[in-house]
C-alpha cells in the first residue's frame, strides 16, 4: 500500500515538473528583456502594441458569434436526434468528426474557389462576407467538440420526460429547447464553448488564407521577428486560458441541476 502511494507520488512530481518546468522557463524568459535584470518591458511592449488589441478583440468577437453560431446549429441537432432519430446518430457522429480529419487548410481552400468574387455567393467579395465566411469556418472546426460535449450532457438528462411534460403544459418546440433542454445541459455548452473559444483564439490557417487580422496571424507574425514578446504572449494565451476554465467553474455554480442529478 505505501509502495503504491510512493510510486503515485513520483509520477504526479514527474508530471508536475512536466508541466510546470517549461511554463517557469518561459515566464523567466520573457522578463529578460531588459539586461541585467528582470522586468516586465515584454509585456508593456506586447499589451500597448495596437497590433495586439486590434487582433485580440476581433478574435474574441468572432469566437462570440462562433459559439453562438455552434449552440443554435448543435443543441437543436443533437437534441432532435436523441429524441426522434436514433439511428442517425452513428451517421451524424461520423459528420461531426470529420474537421479532425480534413485539415483546415483544405477547408479554407474550398471556401477560397467556392465563395470567391467570380461564384454565384460571393462572400469573400466583402469584409463583411469575409468576416462571416471565417465564422462558419471556425465553426466547421469546432463542431467535434461542441457537438460531444452537448450530447454529453443530453445523457445526463431524460430528454424524453422533459419534453412531454413541457408539451402536456403547452410548451412548443423553441420554448422547449430553449428553457427546458438548454438550462439543463448549460455546463456541456459551457465547455464546447470554452473549447471553441481556445480554438478561434490560436488557430491561423483560415485566419491568414482569407486575410482577416485575427489573433493567431498575429501570434505567428511576432513569433518569427521578436524574441521576448513571444514568450509573453504564451504567459499571456496560457493565463487567458485558466481564466476561462475558471469562470466555467464558477458559473457552474448557479447553473439549474439537471433531471438526474440530486439535489
Amino acid at each position: 500500500m505505501k509502495s503504491g502511494r510512493f510510486w503515485a507520488w513520483v509520477v504526479f512530481a514527474l508530471g508536475a515538473a512536466y508541466f510546470f518546468i517549461p511554463l517557469i522557463a518561459t515566464v523567466e524568459f520573457s522578463m529578460r528583456m531588459r539586461r541585467g535584470v528582470y522586468s516586465f518591458d515584454a509585456y508593456e511592449v506586447v499589451l500597448g502594441d495596437p497590433r495586439f488589441q486590434a487582433t485580440f478583440g476581433y478574435s474574441v468577437l468572432a469566437a462570440v458569434f462562433t459559439i453562438i453560431l455552434g449552440v443554435l446549429i448543435v443543441v437543436p441537432t443533437a437534441y432532435w436526434i436523441r429524441l426522434r432519430l436514433p439511428q442517425l446518430r452513428p451517421v451524424v457522429e461520423f459528420i461531426t468528426l470529420l474537421p479532425l480529419v480534413i485539415p483546415a487548410i483544405v477547408i479554407v481552400f474550398g471556401y477560397i474557389r467556392m465563395y470567391g468574387s467570380n461564384s454565384p455567393l460571393p462572400f469573400l467579395a466583402s469584409d463583411t462576407g469575409t468576416n462571416a465566411l471565417l465564422v462558419i469556418g471556425y465553426a466547421t472546426l469546432a463542431l467535434p467538440y461542441m457537438y460531444r460535449a452537448v450530447d454529453t450532457g443530453l445523457r445526463t438528462i431524460d430528454v424524453r420526460t422533459l419534453t412531454e411534460a413541457a408539451q402536456i403544459l403547452g410548451a412548443g418546440w423553441g420554448t422547449i429547447i430553449t428553457r427546458v433542454i438548454l438550462p439543463n445541459v448549460l455546463i456541456a455548452v459551457l465547455s464546447g464553448a470554452f473549447l471553441t473559444f481556445a480554438i478561434v483564439l490560436g488557430e491561423f490557417t483560415m485566419a491568414s488564407l482569407l486575410n482577416r487580422p485575427a489573433f493567431g496571424p498575429y501570434l505567428q507574425n511576432i513569433g518569427a521577428n521578436r524574441a521576448y514578446e513571444p514568450a509573453a504572449l504564451a504567459i499571456i494565451a496560457f493565463a487567458i486560458t485558466w481564466a476561462c476554465m475558471s469562470l466555467i467553474q464558477i458559473l457552474s455554480r448557479f447553473a439549474p441541476r439537471s433531471a438526474n442529478r440530486p439535489n
